[in-house]
């Protein structure tokens, strides 16, 4: 893609993203966003057919910067753990805090936390297909389970201005799933 159209989308979400820190989705306005954005109302809709387009791809834009900073290139020697993958992306969503703040904060956009939901069940069920379960518990349960307590924590986290540093709420949150999978096993990625 031409960087001159990823600079303007650029532009554009990230303007859409500072409004949505000072007011709901519904109030927000193509012409806001292009006033933020320092361009004109029709390249907004070059790149996007409306608000709800630009929120969508907005979620998506950073749910993959999120996932691309947890994933961690595997060598040979060094195993990738599920704990190595949760720390970066705590140290990361401690890095832009504030996005991830409006973004999982803002009662008009449920869809990043539900979508964040969706990625981390996907998770949480590779890391049960490659380390298994518990006897008698069903995969089913225990991944909806810790998917539902690993966001819950994460949101916690974020709403309250990050109380703990990364590395002490990952060790917390590690010993809590521990008790249902073995996380010191490697993941793939």
């Amino acid at each position: 893609m031409d960087r001159r159209v990823l600079k303007t989308r650029k532009a554009i979400i990230e303007a859409f993203v500072g409004l949505l820190e000072e007011q709901d989705f519904e109030q927000i306005t193509i012409n806001d966003i292009a006033d933020r954005a320092n361009v004109n109302r029709g390249t907004i809709y070059l790149h996007y057919a409306d608000k709800f387009d630009l929120l969508d791809q907005c979620i998506e834009t950073y749910l993959q910067q999120l996932l691309d900073a947890c994933m961690i290139e595997s060598s040979t020697t060094t195993p990738v753990t599920a704990k190595d993958a949760l720390l970066r992306t705590f140290r990361y969503l401690e890095q832009h805090d504030s996005t991830y703040t409006t973004l999982l904060t803002k009662k008009g956009i449920p869809a990043f936390r539900s979508k964040l939901m969706t990625l981390l069940v996907q998770g949480v069920e590779e890391q049960m297909d490659a380390c298994g379960i518990q006897e008698g518990m069903k995969k089913e349960v225990t991944i909806q389970f810790l998917a539902s307590a690993a966001v819950g924590l994460l949101e916690w986290w974020i709403m309250n201005s990050m109380p703990y540093p990364a590395e002490e709420i990952v060790d917390q949150l590690i010993d809590l799933l521990e008790l249902h999978l073995n996380l010191h096993a490697p993941i793939s990625g």
